[in-house]
């Protein structure tokens, strides 16, 4: 068995999102229980130079709009893990995603954990807790 990363405790988690309302909301839903400490960017850029200047296991988890300008979330997803190749990521998006036909379209990009917009917080808070305690190697 793979020895599984650690999570930090509350987690801390990085949200990517170019949409600076939706963040304030989901930062807040997320820590107002204290069982998660929440990073936000509104810019793919900032947020890998954040992610690039802290160490590593800083962050448990990355969750990424896909589409934003500039910086894209398959961007981010490519740049955070050349630099951490096990950092989980999931993706947020309003766009129905099905993981099969994404993987053919995208190949290089790994990904299994889809969250759809709109979210509750307590639905967030439930993905999120599924993907911390999924110990596959996978994002």
């Amino acid at each position: 068995m793979a020895e599984s990363k650690k999570t930090n405790s509350p987690p801390r988690i990085m949200i990517v999102d170019d949409e600076s309302d939706i963040l304030s909301v989901i930062k807040r839903g997320l820590e107002s229980k204290n069982d998660f400490v929440v990073d936000i960017f509104s810019k793919g850029d900032d947020a890998i130079d954040n992610f690039q200047n802290h160490p590593p296991n800083y962050y448990d988890l990355v969750i990424t709009d896909i589409r934003m300008p500039k910086v894209n979330g398959f961007e981010l997803y490519r740049k955070i893990k050349d630099t951490d190749p096990n950092m989980k990521i999931a993706f947020i998006t309003a766009f129905e995603i099905n993981k099969e036909e994404f993987s053919k379209v995208i190949p290089s990009v790994n990904v299994t954990h889809f969250i759809s917009k709109p979210v509750s917080i307590s639905k967030l808070r439930e993905k999120i807790k599924s993907i911390l305690e999924d110990n596959s190697t996978e994002a």
